[in-house]
């Protein structure tokens, strides 16, 4: 794991080949179908600009959006083994349904149907990690795919400017002060997906349940769950709240997440600010994740978990399969 996150900037040197190009739909729309880190890319694509028409769609099937709309979107399914049940079976929809489509995987299902129906695909390289590091061959995979050559080029910058080890110190640190805690990440709504990924980070690499929200939403429901009181007082204590602060973010943001974090400081809630800034906003979101990557790694070393595998996902794959 800890060689995935210091190689992770190399992989912003790929460079995706669309195969089946002609039949290859140009579009301003885009659903995205994909589960846990195989969406996660195109997530962040949102992040970096909120205004790409970019629907997730993380379920069987396909949206609810009437068939004649259906047909506006190019439908971009991505399983990064090729095996993902929901997705194969929403492809088999597609292909049905006459849908202009494209796939991402390193192989499996999802890439033979693809070559059989000549649909346009890109192989994305296996080299034995999970999804959720593989953030920037699918990122790329993304945006070749999308006709986004203006960001494809900026994401190239990234195999440079991301310094990895610059990180770890500070990972290692927040993980100690994270021991006997369940983790809960903020952010604004523009930056959930960032907040997502933190808490799958620690899901499935530190092998902790963690959770995320975001503001104001939480203002008005969740943030009352932790007004501790004598008899709550032991439920509150087993959360440490991390803040991830954002100089873009909207003023009135901005304000509530300090005011949060005063209230939770009165309660003797613990607390953690990770401000996101950066050159440019790609540097901004991987320089995040590279931090979340460092800390669910040490979180992992301190409860004596394996950070790599996610044995408990592939069991349930296997009885599913029953």
């Amino acid at each position: 794991m800890e060689e995935a996150i210091k190689n992770f900037p190399k992989q912003f040197l790929f460079i995706p080949k669309v195969q089946n190009i002609k039949r290859l739909k140009k579009s301003k729309k885009f659903i995205v179908v994909g589960m846990g880190g195989s969406h996660l890319a195109a997530d962040l694509i949102k992040v970096a600009n909120p205004n790409f028409n970019i629907l997730i769609h993380n379920n069987y099937g396909l949206p609810n959006i009437p068939s004649k709309q259906l047909k506006e979107y190019l439908v971009i399914f991505n399983s990064y083994s090729g095996n993902t049940e929901e997705v194969v079976s929403a492809f088999k929809i597609a292909i049905k349904q006459n849908l202009s489509s494209a796939a991402i995987s390193t192989g499996g299902k999802l890439l033979k149907l693809a070559r059989h129906y000549q649909i346009p695909y890109i192989q994305l390289p296996n080299i034995g990690i999970q999804p959720r590091s593989a953030l920037g061959f699918s990122l790329r995979a993304f945006l070749k795919i999308m006709g986004k050559a203006k960001e494809f080029q900026q994401t190239t910058k990234l195999s440079s400017t991301l310094k990895p080890w610059n990180f770890k110190n500070k990972g290692k640190l927040l993980a100690k002060k994270l021991r006997g805690f369940v983790p809960i990440i903020y952010s604004s709504q523009r930056n959930a997906a960032l907040a997502y990924n933190w808490k799958i980070k620690f899901n499935e690499t530190g092998k902790i349940p963690a959770f995320c929200n975001v503001l104001p939403e939480l203002n008005h429901n969740e943030m009352t769950g932790f007004d501790i009181k004598a008899t709550t007082k032991k439920l509150s204590r087993q959360f440490y709240f991390i803040f991830l602060e954002d100089e873009t973010d909207y003023p009135r943001i901005k304000k509530r997440m300090k005011i949060l974090r005063v209230l939770f400081k009165k309660r003797k809630l613990p607390t953690e600010i990770i401000k996101l800034k950066s050159k440019n906003v790609w540097e901004k979101i991987f320089n995040s994740l590279i931090l979340a990557d460092w800390t669910s790694l040490f979180v992992a070393k301190e409860y004596g978990t394996e950070p790599e595998a996610v044995p408990m996902v592939e069991k349930f794959k296997a009885l599913m399969e029953k």
